[in-house]
């Protein structure tokens, strides 16, 4: 009896100890580490909005944007950086270019000086690699080529170059077409009547999607994209929200529950077109075209450190079902709400759309690269609404970055949305739609300022999907042009939010013309 008591004595003070330790382990993240932090940075000159136990600012931004975005904008204008990000947009004013925040007990220093930016980017030493992802947003993207690192992303990167760029990319464009076409005929219904162009575009680029990198119908991945968009909100919905780890794991909410459901769903759905395709082809090492053809190819590779795994494949299909049609989808309908309110430059384009194939031929690829009046507009377009507004990397070690030294395990925040608004590099006239500030190029554009200009990111990461993404977008914006005009309906509202990326939250309303 003795021998038992004892053996209780001693477990109670084991667990009572790791209690005081575990304890005193999270007063030293959550308490110490942020004030020693705090006072490093400022000693420094870089300031920012003071430290909150546990939540550090996400409460007060998790406000600020909820305010900013719970009332419409002027329909006419395009000053979206107070809107979309009112935090930094106001931090910015206070406290510097550059400032630092806390993402819950995280440091994240917030960067908008292009310079720095530039730096952080093309990361030459490898000291600047991705956030790790973690809860709702692993969930959606997984460790595919967005958010892995190191030999796995260059890997993953090698198998993408070769099926988004040169002769791939053109075999693409007659899919881009056919695609398009059928769009355009369901079009032809709304002449003279109110139409939704976002929704039609989240249409046509999940079925160009589907049917270039994964060789199937949007029909058989719309229960994909379907849950992909749940899925996207309930992240936006977490996006400020502070998890405990091992509470949270216990006492599931809501969201957690149903993105777990919604994860293990586009899982099985993606397990299935693997299969078939999987079955349809034969088990050969040769070149399929497509994306997962590619992949499937990979999986099977007799070298170890060349073949990914089942579960790489299915963290690339989402990542791809994800951005390759959302990207698109975003720039397309901005663009166009642009086009509807901007009839001059609408005009301007068509022009030159019918000067180069007449009323019906369609495009292809040499003549896609002759539209420099729908260059100009789309690199605006994605100036005034890029699709991903800020970016984020880490140091894992102390760092010098311009004239700050950064401490460990620091966030970096990357704010794409400021640069791309800031008047010291575009002008007092930065907030105008003015496609012709481009004619001259980027780099005229920006004053020679470098990585002024990302809506697709800088560096070695830039999205390897860029090229395809403003193809398809040209492919559409010509054949849209060549059939219809079309004006800005007056039920459209002009609320754009950030849900993952920029988007209009109300759709975009137009009112189609045929020629």
């Amino acid at each position: 009896m003795d021998f038992v008591n004892k053996y209780l004595a001693c477990l109670v003070t084991f667990l009572f100890l790791y209690l005081i330790l575990m304890f005193l382990k999270f007063m030293y993240k959550v308490c110490w580490m942020p004030i020693v932090t705090q006072h490093a940075m400022r000693s420094q000159g870089i300031k920012g909005p003071s430290y909150k136990f546990f939540h550090g600012n996400t409460i007060e931004i998790s406000n600020m944007r909820k305010q900013s975005m719970g009332r419409p904008m002027d329909r006419f204008s395009h000053e979206i950086f107070p809107r979309i990000m009112p935090d930094v947009h106001s931090w910015v004013n206070l406290f510097g270019r550059n400032y630092l925040n806390w993402y819950g007990s995280q440091a994240q220093l917030v960067v908008t000086e292009a310079e720095l930016i530039k730096e952080i980017m093309n990361n030459k030493d490898g000291v600047y690699p991705k956030i790790e992802l973690e809860g709702h947003a692993k969930k959606l993207l997984g460790d595919g080529l967005s958010s892995t690192k190191g030999d796995k992303w260059t890997k993953l990167r090698k198998l993408a170059n070769g099926v988004f760029h040169g002769e791939s990319l053109k075999g693409m464009t007659s899919t881009m077409i056919t695609s398009t076409e059928m769009m355009l005929k369901r079009w032809k219904q709304f002449d003279g009547k109110e139409l939704e162009v976002f929704q039609e575009f989240r249409l046509l680029t999940s079925d160009v999607i589907s049917k270039t990198a994964f060789g199937s119908s949007y029909l058989e991945g719309k229960k994909i994209f379907d849950m992909l968009m749940k899925l996207t909100l309930n992240v936006s919905r977490n996006s400020h929200k502070i998890r405990l780890p091992v509470i949270s794991d216990l006492f599931k909410s809501d969201d957690d529950i149903e993105s777990e459901k919604l994860e293990q769903g586009i899982k099985d759905c993606i397990l299935e077109i693997i299969r078939k395709r999987d079955e349809a082809e034969p088990r050969v090492d040769t070149s399929i075209n497509d994306y997962l053809g590619e992949l499937l190819v990979a999986s099977r590779d007799e070298d170890y450190l060349k073949r990914i795994s089942i579960d790489d494949m299915v963290d690339e299909c989402k990542t791809f079902y994800f951005a390759g049609h959302e990207t698109t989808a975003s720039l397309l309908g901005w663009t166009v709400y642009l086009l509807a309110t901007h009839q001059e430059w609408q005009e301007k384009a068509r022009k030159e759309v019918l000067e180069l194939l007449g009323n019906y031929t369609n495009p292809n690829q040499d003549s896609v690269t002759r539209f420099n009046t729908i260059h100009m507009i789309i690199h605006e377009s994605l100036r005034l609404y890029p699709p991903v507004p800020a970016l984020k990397r880490k140091v894992e070690t102390e760092i010098r970055l311009g004239d700050m030294t950064l401490p460990p395990n620091t966030e970096l925040y990357i704010c794409l949305l400021a640069v791309h608004h800031d008047p010291k590099i575009w002008g007092v006239d930065v907030h105008l739609f003015k496609p012709e500030r481009f004619e001259g190029g980027i780099t005229k554009a920006t004053n020679n300022t470098p990585a002024a200009f990302l809506p697709f990111g800088f560096g070695p990461r830039i999205c390897v999907g860029l090229n395809f993404a403003l193809v398809e977008a040209k492919i559409a914006l010509a054949m849209i042009l060549q059939r219809f005009r079309f004006k800005l309906s007056t039920n459209y509202v002009h609320s754009p939010v950030q849900v993952f990326m920029v988007r209009p939250q109300h759709g975009v309303q137009i009112i189609l013309e045929a020629l």
